[in-house]
């Protein structure tokens, strides 16, 4: 069944773009139909999960595309599979003022199968496989309307990915030589007695990899692809920002972390403070760019960047509680953000606006993509009773348990952090509901909210925002049992 839930969106994918479909709204059933399908069907896998790996081929040596479902396996394969249904539903509704719908819903579709293959892989190389597809098929989306923009920043992407893509490659050769196995296993796979004196090369090479992998999750210096990225349409941007891409590279180094070189092999080393400052930097980086920048989708795409970074700190603390609280970080912030990219889409789809002091007074004729954009603005800023509070905490806590120094600069990273996310975030949301005493209201005739396709996800991710910030022990203590080994 693994490889069945990788196939099936491949493969729905291509025959979207295939069959002659009369209505559009019979394209759109087909398509929902069998997301939503996968998705029970990936559900089913993770919670029949077996301890057995899959083998799809074997190569030379411990090499082999392998499929199995851990614990990473249930974050980040639960997290996209839910998800996606809902992007997908938005996305019909967004794409009815744009062209070749059939092109982009092939390859958003595609995107989806290629995503799982990274979250079930069993090992480096395999993930390594599918984080090359993934490349080749957000491309074109990104690249989709075709403007001068949209090539010149695909081109970008292109250029980002693959450059990051070969220095993680440098990664997986010497995992491969000083590895016992290639297989993902919770404390890493090297052989001390392969590695001899070479430690500090393989150390180097670690943060090589670490860089290779963090340009898909937007670190500096590689990060200005993200923000030009966002001239793609809005259900591209907010799975690019929020789930399918940018949370694959930092999936790849929770995974290269945790489950390859090892904490035992990293920790104390110059390699982990090393990683630890490029976090630090870029948290404070993306969310200074945030608030200068007046472009709403950039403005966003810049608060990722931070947000992306904070997940990255949990996973160089180096210890399991960095990890939970990784991953707490990785699933709430995917929420958060997904559903402020929503609401910026339906800000745009509605009226056509794509600056942030041309949102004066548009609250009062969009009170239901406001009224979400303010929760998810209390939530990215970490306001307590919101699900970003819980991420935050956690991280905060992981970093004083952790005992290292250089942890409670990254507290004093945090901070700053949440002050400049609400400068960035409430901005917006003033103009929207405060505008100019001047202001002309009359200018706004015919806005509305957008249909119940793009309301409904908005109002769901609302809901979860809201019951995460509320009661997520249970879902927290799951991700402490996968830090710990226990699935």
């Amino acid at each position: 069944m693994i490889l069945l839930v990788i196939l099936i969106p491949v493969i729905a994918g291509v025959l979207l773009f295939l069959i002659p479909f009369k209505k559009r709204s019979n394209m759109e059933i087909f398509l929902e139909a069998l997301v939503i399908i996968n998705s029970i069907l990936v559900w089913y896998l993770l919670f029949h999960r077996s301890a057995e790996i899959f083998t799809l081929a074997n190569f030379t040596g411990n090499l082999s595309i392998s499929f199995k479902v851990d614990g990473m396996s249930m974050v980040f394969g639960g997290l996209v599979s839910a998800l996606w249904p809902f992007a997908t539903l938005y996305a019909f509704e967004y794409m009815t003022k744009e062209e070749h719908e059939k092109v982009f819903f092939m390859f958003y579709t595609m995107t989806y199968g290629v995503t799982l293959g990274i979250s079930l892989a069993a090992n480096l190389l395999t993930m390594y496989f599918f984080y090359e597809l993934l490349t080749l098929v957000t491309v074109p989306l990104v690249m989709h309307t075709l403007t001068r923009e949209a090539i010149l920043a695909s081109r970008k992407y292109l250029y980002y990915s693959l450059g990051g893509a070969a220095f993680a490659f440098i990664g997986l050769i010497f995992v491969i030589i000083y590895g016992s196995t290639t297989n993902f296993v919770l404390g890493g796979v090297m052989d001390l007695d392969k590695v001899g004196e070479r430690t500090n090369i393989l150390l180097l090479i670690y943060v090589m990899a670490f860089i290779g992998f963090g340009v898909k999750a937007a670190v500096c210096p590689f990060n200005s692809w993200l923000p030009d990225a966002g001239v793609a349409p809005t259900p591209v941007t907010a799975l690019l920002h929020a789930v399918a891409v940018v949370k694959s590279g930092a999936f790849a180094i929770i995974r290269l972390t945790y489950y390859s070189f090892g904490t035992e092999f990293l920790k104390g080393t110059w390699a982990q403070t090393v990683v630890m400052l490029i976090t630090m930097f870029t948290i404070i980086y993306g969310c200074s760019r945030a608030v200068k920048e007046t472009h709403l989708k950039r403005r966003l795409a810049y608060s990722t960047i931070s947000n992306l970074s904070y997940i990255l700190f949990g996973a160089a603390i180096m210890t399991p509680l960095g990890m939970a609280g990784a991953l707490t970080h990785l699933v709430f912030h995917a929420v958060m953000k997904i559903s402020s990219f929503f609401c910026a889409g339906a800000i745009m789809h509605q009226t056509g606006k794509h600056y942030v002091h041309e949102l004066d007074g548009m609250g009062y004729k969009m009170p239901a993509v406001f009224g979400v954009f303010t929760i998810s603005s209390f939530a990215l800023m970490g306001v307590p009773g919101f699900a970003g509070f819980v991420s935050k905490w956690n991280l905060a806590s992981a970093a004083v348990e952790s005992g290292n120094v250089i942890t409670f600069f990254g507290i004093g990273c945090l901070l700053i952090s949440a002050l400049l996310t609400a400068i960035y975030m409430l901005t917006i949301v003033g103009r929207g509901f405060f505008p100019q005493k001047e202001f002309d209201m009359t200018s706004l005739e015919g806005i509305k909210d957008p249909g119940w396709k793009m309301l409904l996800p908005l109002f769901v991710f609302t809901f979860c925002m809201v019951v995460f910030g509320l009661y997520s022990r249970p879902l927290v203590n799951f991700f402490i049992s996968v830090a710990a080994g226990m699935y």
